[in-house]
């Protein structure tokens, strides 16, 4: 790369950075007030490649809110980050277990409603717990307990206030003493799914949540919390290490409701990039970022999935991020000019450049999406998210 084209990259950077940081900022300040907020996960309409999905319209989803704490407190928007922090910390404290979303805006009443929309062919109030196409709402993913947690405690790492710690202790315990799982190779199971009749233990592993269940415990375990967080980390740590499959150079997804045999079907762009920020990370996972450049690349970034069928925003961000932390800054810049290039009006970035793309479970498609704006900015700002 030229001397000229690194600075233009490296101007896409800073660019991404603004107006991330810009865009997440203000969708705080449009909520009134000093109180606890949550943010809408997508913006605007579906478009026309899309059904109008009335439980997104003000679903507020836990993970994208989490990144976005975490991005705010690098973008040095701490009062904004706590507003956000606030809800989270509500929830985990408050609630009987934290929820896969919430609904958007002001949270009041010492915790975060649920998600609903007013259903104007039925003429009455529904909830996502009770529909079937928005049941997944209410339940309790594990590595959505992880996030909100690690975002605590950034927010106690920034401010040295001891509730941020308490509550994500609150959510770490939950975890050992509800998805602790033996079978296989031990680690943590999927959380509590979502379901119209009532809810149920998913039973399958996810490597993905196991990350994050690691860096969770790593970090209770480095800032001295009481407790066996060091065993608890090693646990989460050693069932990603055994999704690593050596001949492939890949990690597995996860496993398959017996909690054992390792989910072939699919790869995940996120299993192999956020293993790469785990502190101390074996030099031997670097060969997940040589199998996702070569299964999961498509112009300019990065899929979700190896079908390749678009690009995931959020997931060439990570990439970027893995990128500047390898001292590839170079490959890293060259991203960045894909991801700017992805601003939408309003200032947030779309979750995907074409009309619709797949994931593990569900779709992706060009709205504005919150989650791919935090992810934008931690990657511009060279945060990692899984340390202090």
């Amino acid at each position: 790369m030229s001397v000229a084209s690194a600075v233009c990259a490296a101007t896409k950077a800073e660019t991404v950075a603004e107006e991330s940081c810009s865009a997440l900022a203000a969708r705080v300040d449009a909520l009134p007030g000093h109180t606890p907020v949550l943010l809408r996960s997508y913006d605007g309409r579906q478009g026309k490649s899309a059904p109008e999905e009335p439980s997104l319209r003000t679903a507020a989803f836990t993970y994208d809110n989490a990144l976005a704490v975490i991005a705010l407190l690098a973008c040095g928007q701490r009062a904004h980050a706590k507003r956000i922090g606030e809800a989270l910390r509500l929830a985990a404290t408050n609630d009987t277990r934290l929820r896969d979303a919430y609904r958007a805006g002001v949270v009041g009443n010492g915790m975060p409603l649920p998600n609903g929309w007013r259903d104007a062919k039925r003429h009455r109030w529904i909830e996502a717990a009770h529909e079937d196409v928005a049941a997944y709402q209410d339940g309790t993913a594990t590595g959505n307990v992880a996030w909100a947690a690690l975002a605590l405690l950034a927010l106690h790492d920034a401010t040295g206030e001891a509730h941020w710690r308490d509550a994500a202790v609150r959510l770490a315990d939950w975890v050992v003493a509800n998805v602790s799982d033996e079978r296989g190779p031990g680690g943590f199971d999927g959380g509590i799914e979502g379901r119209k009749t009532a809810p149920r233990k998913a039973p399958w592993k996810s490597t993905e949540h196991n990350i994050d269940l690691a860096a969770l415990f790593g970090w209770l375990d480095r800032i001295a919390v009481p407790g066996n967080w060091n065993a608890q980390a090693k646990r989460a740590r050693d069932f990603v290490a055994a999704q690593w499959d050596v001949a492939s150079g890949h990690f597995w997804i996860g496993t398959l409701d017996d909690g054992a045999t390792p989910s072939r079907a699919q790869s995940g762009l996120d299993v192999q990039l956020w293993t790469q920020l785990l502190p101390n990370a074996p030099k031997e996972w670097q060969r997940a970022v040589t199998y996702a450049e070569r299964e999961h690349a498509v112009e300019g970034g990065f899929d979700f999935n190896a079908d390749r069928d678009g690009l995931w925003t959020e997931g060439t961000a990570q990439a970027a991020l893995v990128y500047r932390r390898l001292g590839r800054d170079a490959d890293a810049e060259n991203l960045f000019a894909t991801i700017a290039g992805q601003a939408a009006p309003g200032g947030f970035f779309y979750a995907t450049r074409e009309p619709r793309i797949t994931s593990a479970y569900f779709y992706y498609y060009r709205r504005p999406h919150l989650a791919a704006t935090a992810g934008a900015a931690l990657a511009a700002l060279n945060r990692n998210p899984f340390v202090s």
